[in-house]
């Protein structure tokens, strides 16, 4: 069996990797090179794998290195969280305990916009003690489900429905099915003979089986940024779209929204978070409000 690493062999691993250098990382805790790359070659021997490609550039994670990362971040935050949720242990004036401590969230951008900020107004009023720290994610490739796999988030607001529905070690649950509509220019006698304009994150494996089953939808004369600037586009009469409703909600007034009828697509939108920070009692907490928000 291989051997424990140390919580400063760990701390070592996810600076490298995160600063693409032995040099950088070594700089960045306030160690000395020779010290990180002693480390870096005991966590190996360790663990039995080679965890970095060095060259001339630096250091990048190999796959073991990518995931021995991963699984370090999770373990450092796990000590982190310990100490938040011990010090609150009892703090509560009313005899309970008191829910503090940094809360890590990862959430696509209209996401971030329209699902989590009620949820963190009812944290907030409930536990002050709870300080969230949000970082908006793109979702493509990983996106926030890797934020939380990687150890970078706690809990991730994400896409759901791939195949397979989630990474294994991960868990979740849905909190809102978000229905695709058409958007257009208000007013225009055809919609549907408008050029298309989409954004990268769109057309997902949610909605991928019904694009394809459409005849009339062309190919992407323009491909914008994100649905923000696509509902721009829109509403300047350049185009019409396919839009989940999280994206309607900044819809111009210029911009008319037509349902797809029974058959439309349908997503759905849901937290992402691991075993370990699921037990954690600001995201039991998170979780609570943004289902209480359902619907």
């Amino acid at each position: 069996m291989a051997d424990l690493l140390l919580p400063q062999e760990l701390r070592i691993l996810v600076a490298v990797a995160e600063t693409g250098g032995f040099s950088a990382a070594a700089a960045a805790l306030g160690l000395t090179q020779s010290a990180v790359s002693h480390a870096v070659r005991g966590a190996e021997a360790k663990v039995g794998a080679v965890l970095f490609e060095r060259g001339r550039a630096g250091a990048r994670p190999t796959p073991a290195g990518e995931r021995a990362a991963a699984h370090a971040r999770r373990i450092l935050r796990l000590y982190e969280v310990m100490g938040e949720e011990v010090r609150g242990a009892g703090r509560d004036a009313s005899g309970g305990d008191a829910v503090e401590g940094v809360l890590r969230i990862a959430a696509f951008r209209s996401a971030a916009l329209h699902l989590l900020p009620p949820a963190l107004e009812r944290l907030a009023a409930r536990h002050p003690g709870i300080r969230p720290e949000v970082r908006v994610v793109r979702e493509l490739g990983a996106g926030t489900t890797g934020e939380v796999a990687a150890g970078r988030a706690d809990l991730g607001i994400a896409t759901l429905g791939g195949s397979p529905e989630l990474p294994p070690g991960l868990l979740g649950g849905v909190l809102v099915e978000e229905a695709y509509a058409l958007v257009h220019p208000a007013g225009h006698p055809d919609p549907r003979a408008l050029p298309l304009l989409d954004w990268d994150e769109n057309c997902g494996c949610h909605t991928r089986d019904w694009w394809r089953a459409q005849d009339w939808i062309p190919r992407a004369t323009v491909k914008a940024g994100d649905d923000g600037m696509v509902l721009t586009m829109v509403g300047r009469g350049l185009g019409m779209a396919i839009l989940p409703e999280l994206s309607l909600r900044e819809a111009a007034p210029g911009v008319e929204i037509t349902d797809l009828g029974p058959l439309r697509p349908v997503r759905k939108v849901g937290y992402v978070t691991t075993p370990e920070s699921a037990a954690s009692r600001t995201v039991r907490a998170l979780i609570r409000e943004l289902r209480s928000g359902k619907g």
